[in-house]
């Protein structure tokens, strides 16, 4: 982590920043009850009593943001093997693809297009449920 204080928030939109340090209410709880951090920052908590005394330190703790989670559900026709989603994946790594409720491997689909294009290898079969989950 580092020393040099960083923002955290109160919701997942990062539009209202705690106070810093954090302040904990008289039963050790953060007030709102929710610390957001800011994605891909590298953070230090420091746990201290009223007197200013240290009881704990957790260091290198990670920033994952709020990414959006995205559902998008298609039907196969047999034939085709592209299909447009509502945004692109942030990475192939962050997409479960089933067909009929079942896993499909990374290596039987692609992102195509500007990332936003799912491309089968082969066509899904007909009336298939396809759902598609990512970030």
């Amino acid at each position: 982590g580092t020393t040099t204080p960083q923002a955290t928030y109160t919701t997942s939109a990062g539009n209202v920043a705690h106070t810093n340090p954090i302040v904990l209410d008289s039963a050790g709880r953060v007030p709102g009850g929710e610390i957001w951090l800011v994605m891909g920052s590298n953070y230090k908590f420091v746990l201290k009593t009223s007197t200013g005394t240290t009881l704990a330190t957790f260091d290198n703790i990670y920033g994952s943001g709020s990414r959006v989670a995205y559902l998008d559900n298609f039907t196969g026709n047999a034939s085709t093997v592209n299909f447009t989603l509502t945004a692109a994946p942030s990475d192939e790594n962050n997409t479960q693809v089933y067909i009929n409720g079942v896993y499909q491997q990374k290596n039987t689909y692609a992102l195509t297009g500007a990332g936003n294009i799912l491309t089968f290898s082969q066509a899904p079969p007909l009336t298939a449920t396809i759902e598609v989950t990512y970030f």
